[in-house]
C-alpha cells in the first residue's frame, strides 16, 4: 500500500513511548488500536482510479472496455447501481441488430449504426456470442407508404447498408409467407442477439484487462478535490471524489469521470453544474408475446413504414435468441424511470415529468396519438389489429402479454425529441474533469462499439490522455 511506510513509522514511534514505562504501554496499545481503526477508514488508495465510468449498460461498459484496451497503463472503474450490468434499457430491448436504413444519410447515427453493425457481427464471432442473421422486412401495406418506402431505400443505399433489395408481393412471400404488403426493403444483415449478453461480455473483457466493476453503486455525488500526490500510486492526482448514496459504497478517487446513465443521465449531469436540459422522459414500450406454436409465422424481422407525422416508429415482429417472437411495442409515459408496468410508480419521477414543458408540449402535439397508444397497451385487440396488416393469419387468442422496456428519451423544452447525440461537462474545475454521454439515441446497442470508438476519442481529446 502507498502509506505503509507512514503506518511503520507510527508504530516504530508506538513502540518506543510503550517501553519508557508501563502506563505508557496500556497507552500505547489504545492508541495502536485507534491508529488502525483511523488509518483503515482513511485508506482509499485501493479506490483510486485515473478514469472512472458510471453506468454499466452497453455504452458505458462499451466504452470503458475501449479505454482500457487503448490505454492498459492506466486503471479504470465502473460504478453500476444495480447487482448487475445491463440491468435496464441494454437488457429490456427488442435485441436487433440493425444494418442503418432508417438515419439521415450522412448523419453521426448512420455511420456509427453502419459500422457498428460489422463491428458488432465480428465481436460477437470472436467471443462465439450466439446471433442470427434473420434478415428483415420493412413492408409498405398501404398506397400512401409507398414514397416513403422509396426515401428509405434511398437512404439505405447512401448509407452503404449492405445488400439491401426492393421486393415486390411475391417475394415478399418467399421471404416470409405469412406476410402480406404492396412492396418491402428487404436488408438480409439485419440480426438480432441478446444484448444484455453482450453488455456482460463487454464487463469481462474490461475486467481482464485490470478494470474494476463496483455494483450496488448508486453515485450520489462528485465533489472537487484540490490535487495532492499525499498517498497516491503510480503518479495517481486524484481531484474528484464519488460518493455513493448507500453507507456500503466507498469514496472513489479519481482524476477523470465518464457518465453513461442513461434514464439518469440528465440528472448525473446537474450533479457537476450541467444545464438540466434536455430532460430524460422515461416512455415504456409494451410488447405482447406469440404462443410457441405460432412462432413459426414469422422467419425474421417485419418492421412498418415509419410514419414521420409520429415519435416513434410502430409494431413490429421481432423473433429472438430464445425462439420467441415479440410484437409491439406501444410507447407510453412511464410512471416512474425504470417503471416497467403500470403499477410502478415514483411521485417524484411523474412529477419531474409531466412538469416538464417538453413533455407537455410534446404530448399536446401528439394527444390523438399518445391515447391510441394507451388503449393498445390496455386492449390487446387493438393491437393486434394493427399487426394483422402484415400477418392477416395471427388472432388475438395466439397472444399474450409480454414484456417492457422503458426508453430513456431525451426532450428539449420545444418537446421535441432529441435525435442526436449530447455530451456535456459542466461548469467550474469539476466540469473540466467529467465528461457526460447524455444521449446516445437508438440504435445504440447496435452502434455500441462504434460509439465507444467516439466517446474514447472524445475523452482523450478532453482529458488530453
Amino acid at each position: 500500500m502507498a502509506s505503509s511506510g507512514r503506518l511503520t513509522r507510527i508504530l516504530c514511534s508506538l513502540q518506543i513511548h510503550a517501553i519508557s514505562s508501563n502506563s505508557g504501554a496500556k497507552l500505547a496499545c489504545s492508541t495502536l488500536q485507534q491508529t488502525k481503526r483511523n488509518y483503515s477508514a482513511s485508506d482509499t488508495t485501493q479506490n483510486q482510479y485515473d478514469l472512472v465510468i458510471v453506468g454499466g449498460g452497453i455504452v458505458g461498459t462499451a466504452t470503458a472496455q475501449e479505454l482500457a484496451t487503448r490505454h492498459p497503463q492506466l486503471k479504470l472503474a465502473i460504478l453500476e447501481k444495480e447487482n448487475d450490468l445491463a440491468g435496464h434499457q441494454s437488457g429490456h430491448n427488442s435485441g436487433v441488430i440493425h444494418a442503418g436504413i432508417y438515419y439521415v444519410p450522412g448523419s453521426l447515427k448512420a455511420k456509427l449504426c453502419v459500422k457498428g453493425m460489422e463491428m458488432a457481427y465480428k465481436y460477437c464471432d470472436k467471443h462465439q456470442i450466439p446471433y442470427k442473421k434473420c434478415g428483415k422486412l420493412i413492408v409498405a401495406t398501404e398506397p400512401e407508404e409507398l414514397p416513403r418506402l422509396d426515401v428509405l431505400m434511398e437512404r439505405g443505399l447512401k448509407n452503404n447498408v449492405r445488400d439491401i433489395r426492393m421486393v415486390g408481393p411475391e417475394q415478399i412471400k418467399e421471404i416470409e409467407p405469412n406476410c402480406v404488403g404492396l412492396k418491402a426493403i428487404h436488408s438480409p444483415h439485419t440480426g438480432i442477439v441478446d444484448w444484455g449478453l453482450v453488455t456482460k461480455y463487454y464487463g469481462k473483457e474490461f475486467e481482464k484487462r485490470g478494470g474494476k466493476i463496483y455494483t450496488n453503486y448508486k453515485v450520489d455525488k462528485f465533489i472537487n478535490k484540490t490535487e495532492s500526490k499525499e498517498g497516491s500510486t503510480g503518479g495517481l492526482t486524484n481531484t474528484v471524489e464519488i460518493h455513493g448514496s448507500s453507507p456500503q459504497n466507498p469514496v472513489v478517487s479519481c482524476r477523470y469521470v465518464v457518465t453513461c446513465g442513461g434514464l439518469h443521465s440528465d440528472r448525473l449531469a446537474e450533479k457537476s453544474g450541467c444545464n438540466p436540459e434536455p430532460k430524460i422522459v422515461p416512455f415504456r414500450g409494451e410488447y405482447l408475446l406469440l404462443a410457441r406454436d405460432k412462432c413459426n409465422l414469422v422467419n425474421g424481422n417485419i418492421y412498418p413504414v415509419p410514419d414521420p407525422r409520429f415519435p416513434f416508429l410502430g409494431v413490429h415482429f421481432t423473433p429472438r435468441m430464445d425462439g420467441s417472437v415479440w410484437l409491439g411495442p406501444n410507447a407510453v409515459l412511464a410512471f416512474k424511470r425504470e417503471g416497467y408496468g403500470y403499477t410502478q410508480f415514483s411521485l417524484s419521477d411523474f412529477m419531474d415529468a409531466v412538469s416538464f414543458r417538453g413533455l407537455r408540449k410534446l404530448a399536446i402535439k401528439h394527444l390523438g396519438y399518445g391515447i391510441k397508444e394507451m388503449y393498445k397497451g390496455i386492449y390487446i385487440r387493438a393491437q393486434v389489429r394493427q399487426l394483422q396488416k402484415f400477418v392477416p393469419s395471427l388472432r388475438p387468442e395466439d397472444v399474450t402479454r409480454g414484456p417492457s422496456g422503458v426508453r430513456a428519451q431525451a426532450l428539449d423544452r420545444d418537446g421535441k425529441l432529441v435525435d442526436d447525440f449530447v455530451f456535456d461537462s459542466g461548469s467550474g474545475d469539476l466540469g473540466s474533469r467529467v465528461l457526460h454521454v447524455r444521449n446516445a439515441p437508438s440504435p445504440a446497442a447496435t452502434s455500441s462499439l462504434a460509439i465507444a470508438e467516439m466517446v474514447a476519442d472524445r475523452v482523450e481529446q478532453q482529458f488530453k490522455l
